[in-house]
């Protein structure tokens, strides 16, 4: 089959063919119609991860949607969604067709988008969970995204809305994109500012947000510790990101006298029915208009202009079509 191949750390994505391992009981064979870029696949590729490394040639890709080729547990034709764990010996989702594990795959809803679908799969969890069952952000409390002009920013600001928060603010880099996340329902933008000191950084923050009860964490470095300071009692902050840096300075003092509860994601280490509320959740939003999502898609051939894309951080999601009669 035609799929996409790291042959070896920080090695540029290229594409080529690969075989499938022969389906045995207890796995699907999927078609794929669309595979979402994520910046987990990129991570992996590099060779940094914290979890994951692979020293020889593979094919990546975290997650797809598609139709069922073959499987015991799902109907052929069914459209479903999953989640591929790829390494050397099972090709992950940038590939015409994937093999995975019967637990690892959803049936979609009927007459959903398989582009949008599959856009909101890992980046939608990584907004929902942290902020929905880890932080359990209540009616009427202010919510800071760090990161907020990211795919997974995009969807905090609205779920944030969604689930009733009363002043939702984003936080990023990028003018254009940070209006963008206003048009999306955010209350107010705060543009990060090259070599700006943490207590300006958190002035600007105060005034923008006032004391926050809820600060997910795209980011980390110094503008996690500026918000530190803004933290309301008993604030509840997720870390699911290090995009400025490491590490943060996190005061005993902070913590102690305000009661913060500092929590970490990754949805990597979570099953896939660990996500089954989630994903019902924001298939049905993302269905009825609740959320929007701009994306890129690309044909398989062109995979390495997205891994480029998505490597200037675009402010959108980059899918991936290897059947484009499909998508």
């Amino acid at each position: 089959m035609r799929a996409i191949l790291i042959d070896a750390p920080a090695a540029e994505p290229r594409l080529g063919s690969a075989m499938l391992p022969r389906r045995t009981p207890g796995t699907t064979l999927i078609a794929v119609a669309a595979a979402p870029l994520n910046p987990l696949d990129l991570l992996i590729a590099s060779g940094t991860f914290h979890s994951v490394r692979h020293d020889a040639p593979y094919v990546p890709g975290s997650e797809c949607v598609g139709v069922v080729l073959e499987s015991d547990a799902h109907e052929p034709g069914t459209w479903v969604y999953a989640e591929c764990h790829a390494a050397p010996d099972t090709p992950g989702a940038f590939a015409d067709r994937v093999l995975v594990a019967d637990a690892d795959v959803l049936p979609l809803p009927h007459g959903i988008d398989p582009v949008l679908a599959a856009a909101v799969g890992n980046a939608g969890t990584a907004a929902y969970l942290p902020l929905v069952e880890i932080a359990g952000v209540r009616r009427g409390e202010t919510v800071l995204v760090l990161g907020a002009t990211g795919a997974v920013g995009q969807l905090a600001v609205q779920i944030a809305r969604q689930v009733g928060a009363g002043r939702v603010i984003g936080v990023g880099r990028d003018h254009a994109a940070l209006q963008r996340v206003l048009d999306l329902g955010a209350d107010a933008v705060v543009a990060l500012q090259p070599g700006e000191s943490r207590d300006d950084l958190a002035a600007r923050l105060l005034a923008a947000a006032g004391p926050v009860d809820v600060v997910l964490d795209g980011i980390y470095g110094l503008p996690l510790e500026a918000a530190l300071q803004v933290c309301a009692p008993r604030a509840r902050l997720v870390n699911i990101g290090n995009l400025a840096g490491p590490t943060a300075r996190v005061p005993a003092g902070s913590m102690r006298g305000k009661q913060l509860v500092l929590s970490g994601f990754a949805g990597l280490h979570l099953s896939l029915m660990d996500k089954y509320q989630a994903l019902t959740w924001l298939w049905a939003e993302i269905s009825r208009g609740g959320l929007q999502l701009a994306t890129h898609v690309f044909p398989l051939d062109e995979l390495p202009a997205a891994w480029r894309a998505q490597s200037g951080s675009p402010h959108a999601k980059c899918v991936v079509v290897p059947n484009g009669d499909l998508a």
